[in-house]
């Protein structure tokens, strides 16, 4: 749409201000005189007095019906009108049957002879200018009006149409039609308050989907509390009320309940740490880190839970030094869920390869498993709280569902991100990456 700016706008109204009453003026004039030539002051005053000298010098003839005759074609030439009056005011000759011209100028003079006033006489003279300046006050009117209309459809109307959508976004309604702008400083505006509302929409729809998350891992994380907390009960009521008599029963439900507990110890843990990742702000104390040490770490606590499986865990191109700014403590709670989800879906006398390198500016990293892989609702899901999947990854291999959600977040705190895929050899693949700490350094300026 072609806009205009304010200036501009302003600069064609003070044009047509002045434009529009001087060419209604020269229409006026030309009405008048049929040309568009404009006859000076000193030409007019000539043709009166030219007037005046052709009454003044022929009093005798005042009354001779040929001289008048002759009197009303010469004046009539002169575009003038007059009258004689005689010394007792009798009307002698009058032009236009005795009526006086609308915005006529009249000359009045008194012819004397032998000292007694022998006649009146009155030369009107038609104004010029009269229709000229009244065309001209109707343009300047005119102008006025088109400037109104102007001014209304392009500036007034759509400041009022905007604010009536700003209080129809204030009531909750973002799908109202912003009016156009013809004005380059309002189609700014404009534009502006489009941005405005499209954030505004995109953060109610945000908080949406944050409401049914948090009332989806509220419920979800209820009904995984109360399944260990069900069966702890009824072993521990199993031993209180003697149903386990033997040292051998005794024992297994002790077991069971160790588990059960260790269970509800990892849930709550991960719902803990899932409601630190939801401020990113809060709790992260940055310092400088060897990932790959935070690496080897993660990998030792799961040596033992992998050697049960019978799994091998190879460190494949591990740089011994990758430093990161992180927080070591949350980042290391991240490799232990990337590393304790492919223990978990990794067969038994599988394989479990870790890479960890430094690439432009960045410490890559990629956890590959030996197991099925992830089929493609999982690739999608992979990362939404609480899910599990189906198969192998349900809640049969024990997972909160929470993990991969965890890790990613606390990558991307700490500038990156995590992303699932399937090895082109078979088995599921965790990559990401972090900025070097001399990249974060000069990303934050801190």
């Amino acid at each position: 749409m072609i806009t205009i700016r304010i200036r501009n706008f302003t600069i064609l109204s003070l044009l047509l201000v002045f434009l529009l009453p001087w060419i209604f003026f020269l229409a006026g004039h030309f009405m008048e005189t049929k040309t568009f030539r404009f006859v000076t002051n000193e030409a007019e005053q000539e043709k009166v007095e030219q007037a005046v000298r052709l009454v003044e010098n022929h009093p005798e003839k005042w009354t001779d019906a040929a001289w008048q005759s002759q009197l009303s074609r010469q004046l009539e030439e002169m575009g003038l009108g007059a009258s004689i009056l005689s010394g007792d005011n009798q009307v002698i000759f009058q032009t236009n049957a005795g009526k006086k011209p609308a915005f006529a100028k009249t000359e009045r003079f008194s012819v004397v002879q032998d000292g007694s006033v022998i006649g009146r006489v009155a030369i009107y003279e038609s104004n010029p200018r009269a229709m000229q300046m009244m065309a001209a006050i109707a343009g300047f009117f005119l102008a006025l009006v088109i400037i109104g209309v102007a001014m209304r459809r392009l500036i007034i109307k759509p400041l009022e149409e905007l604010s009536l959508h700003a209080r129809e976004v204030a009531k909750g309604d973002f799908d109202g039609t912003l009016p156009p702008a013809a004005i380059a400083e309002m189609a700014e505006v404009r534009e502006g308050f489009r941005v405005l509302v499209s954030g505004l929409k995109e953060s109610f729809r945000k908080q949406v989907e944050l409401e049914e998350e948090r009332r989806f891992v509220m419920a979800a994380m209820a009904h995984d509390l109360r399944t260990p907390l069900f069966a702890l009960r009824g072993y521990l009521d199993g031993l209180t009320q003697g149903i386990a008599r033997s040292p051998e029963k005794m024992a297994k439900y002790v077991a069971v309940c160790k588990e059960k507990s260790a269970q509800l110890d990892r849930l709550v843990e991960d719902l803990f740490t899932y409601a630190k990742t939801e401020y990113p702000d809060v709790g992260l104390r940055r310092q400088s880190v060897d990932l790959s040490g935070v690496i080897g770490r993660s990998i030792q606590s799961l040596r033992l839970q992998a050697r049960q499986k019978n799994i091998s865990i190879v460190e494949n191109a591990v740089e011994p030094s990758c430093m990161i700014s992180g927080d070591a403590h949350l980042l290391e709670r991240a490799w232990t869920n990337l590393l304790e989800n492919a223990v978990r879906h990794t067969p038994d006398d599988g394989e479990i390869v870790v890479q960890c390198r430094q690439q432009d500016g960045k410490v890559t990293f990629a956890v590959r498993d030996s197991g099925q892989g992830f089929s493609e609702e999982e690739l999608r899901c992979a990362f939404e709280p609480l899910y599990r999947g189906e198969g192998s990854r349900s809640r049969a291999t024990g997972g909160a569902g929470l993990g991969l959600t965890i890790s990613r977040r606390i990558i991307r705190q700490h500038g990156g991100d995590l992303a699932v895929a399937n090895h082109a050899e078979g088995g599921a693949l965790l990559s990401g990456w972090i900025p070097l700490e001399n990249r974060q350094i000069d990303e934050t300026g801190k």
